[in-house]
């Protein structure tokens, strides 16, 4: 099987449980009565990147459907803690703040790939965290800006092949993870070495962003949502999409997808949401019900649609069993591209 094939990362986000019998914290304890005391406090929903990225959007969208529904009562702010795309603060996550019930955090694929790559890995991953949900798919995109002299991606790739150091590309993470390889997976299947092409990574779709606007950057891989205001508001051009189909999404409906340019190749990028390591059953089970409601209104699915995210909701133990299954699809890409733990 093509290693493009293997990355299309159909991802999910769940509710991971616990075989602890009473194993609750005070704070989250039910009442006499049997009635919970959880959530006793605000929430927090952490992105782990700088504004403007796919998971400070979709972490903001959580909070203010929730807040604006009342599904839960309590406030839910959103917190940015950037930082080695996503790693630092998961260290923060998995060890401080493991039985924090109040504080959550969305995440995507770099919670498997940073925990499996050589260079610059992280000793955390999935198993470090309670997944409560997948929510989202989103696809990734290949983006110049609006004046580039590169029309076409086969234009960009054929710079590449000519001179690999005079192309610089970047994404919002670091080497070896999730915008790295969707920048780096055409040129691997146009006969490309990934090695020698020139990668410099940001910290959060945003910055990267900003560094094609500044002209940092001559290309930049990033998802869909990241880039859709930029389109519309002429900055950008997207080369390719990363979607087996082309999108049916303002100024991107004529967007080729690696398919039609012949490379044999898609990434799925899933985004979901998930809780402390060390989660209470009574904090578990709360949001699985207030997910499962979130995700049945209105004002979700108009969230959905204004940031051209797809529905792709998945919890139980269905999303833990994928998540194992795409710790061994990463191992086998990474292996492929010489950046495996």
């Amino acid at each position: 099987m093509k290693i493009g094939k293997k990355l299309s990362l159909f991802a999910a986000s769940a509710f991971l449980l616990l075989n602890v019998a009473g194993c609750t914290n005070s704070s989250n304890a039910a009442t006499e009565n049997g009635e919970s005391e959880y959530p006793k406090n605000n929430i927090t929903i952490v992105a782990p990147s700088g504004a403007g990225g796919g998971w400070d959007l979709t972490a903001r969208a959580i909070s203010k459907v929730m807040n604006e529904t009342k599904i839960v009562e309590k406030a839910i702010t959103v917190e940015n803690q950037p930082g080695g795309g996503g790693a630092v603060f998961m260290a923060t996550y998995a060890t401080k703040e493991a039985s924090n019930d109040h504080m959550l955090m969305v995440k995507s694929p770099p919670i498997l790939i940073n925990n499996l790559k050589a260079e610059g890995n992280s000793p955390y991953g999935y198993k470090d965290t309670t997944p409560l949900a997948q929510l989202t798919k989103d696809f990734g995109a290949i983006v110049v800006k609006e004046d580039s002299p590169f029309e076409t991606l086969t234009d960009l790739l054929d710079a590449i092949k000519a001179d690999p150091t005079s192309i610089t590309l970047a994404g919002g993470s670091a080497p070896g993870s999730m915008d790295h390889l969707l920048t780096i997976l055409p040129a691997y299947e146009y006969g490309i070495d990934p090695k020698t092409a020139k990668y410099v990574s940001y910290d959060g779709g945003g910055e990267a962003m900003a560094a094609l606007l500044g002209s940092n950057a001559d290309a930049i891989g990033t998802d869909v949502s990241t880039v859709t205001s930029y389109v519309k508001s002429g900055d950008v051009r997207v080369l390719a999409v990363t979607s087996p189909e082309k999108l049916n999404l303002e100024g991107l409906e004529d967007v080729p997808t690696l398919y039609d340019l012949g490379i044999d190749a898609e990434f799925t990028i899933w985004r979901g949401l998930f809780g402390p390591k060390d989660m209470s059953p009574t904090a578990q089970e709360f949001w699985t019900e207030k997910l499962d409601e979130m995700v049945k209104t209105d004002e979700w699915t108009a969230e959905l649609e204004r940031n051209g995210w797809a529905n792709e909701y998945r919890s139980g133990e269905e999303f833990s069993e994928f998540l194992a299954e795409q710790e061994q699809v990463i191992t086998e890409i990474l292996t492929a591209l010489e950046m495996q733990k």
